[in-house]
């Protein structure tokens, strides 16, 4: 596989202190499989090789306002976990991006997430076809809910979707390795992030190749 940085989007959702750091809120369920996959090191480094490649960065966070009042006033499932643990406040640190992934100038931050999906609450998908960003690469949390969510959506609107699968983590080892070997083969190309960087740098050269460089 072969893909032109130029029309390759690495989207990360919800690289937020809640989930990736040392007392956020929802850091401890998910800190096993961050530690088993390496992701979030593996991550910052593939946003600094994609960058380099031309690849364009999209960061996704979720956050509410004080009190949730975005949600139904008896939320439940994942969306109860996050009201019940208050992750993801507005303006708060635990909805922050992680400082080693914050946004640098050329990246796209999507506001309006507030649901697992997040292309609905959001105009993330006018902005991949505004700007002909054809591939989307997901890497984030949950590797069973927000990711595989997106993943499901980007499929159905016709993007070419990868999912990093050393570039995600969920609440469980068995949740996120079922995911990968069972759900995301249907909706998605599973690749490491080393493989994908491959496939942008692969690309980068026969263009250059082309050009004569």
């Amino acid at each position: 596989m072969k893909l032109d940085p130029k029309q390759t989007a690495v989207v990360l959702i919800e690289f937020q202190n809640d989930f990736t750091s040392v007392g956020g809120a929802l850091h401890e369920a998910v800190k096993g499989v961050m530690t088993s996959t390496n992701m979030l090191e593996n991550t910052v480094e593939l946003v600094r090789q994609a960058r380099e490649q031309g690849a364009t960065i999209v960061h996704v966070p979720i956050s509410f306002a004080p009190g949730y009042g975005e949600l139904p006033p008896e939320p439940y499932g994942i969306l109860k976990g996050v009201v019940d643990s208050q992750a993801f406040v507005k303006s708060q640190w635990g909805s922050e991006i992680v400082e080693v992934l914050s946004p640098r100038p050329g990246d796209i931050v999507i506001e309006g997430k507030r649901g697992l999906d997040a292309f609905p609450s959001t105009n993330l998908d006018f902005i991949l076809r505004g700007r002909g960003l054809q591939n989307v690469a997901l890497c984030g949390f949950l590797t069973n809910c927000c990711v595989e969510s997106t993943m499901r959506s980007a499929y159905e609107r016709g993007y070419q979707v990868l999912t990093l699968t050393d570039c995600v983590a969920a609440t469980s080892q068995e949740e996120h390795d079922n995911a990968i070997a069972k759900d995301f083969p249907m909706f998605s190309h599973p690749m490491s992030s080393a493989d994908f960087l491959e496939a942008l740098s692969g690309a980068r050269e026969l263009v250059d190749a082309s050009r004569g460089y």
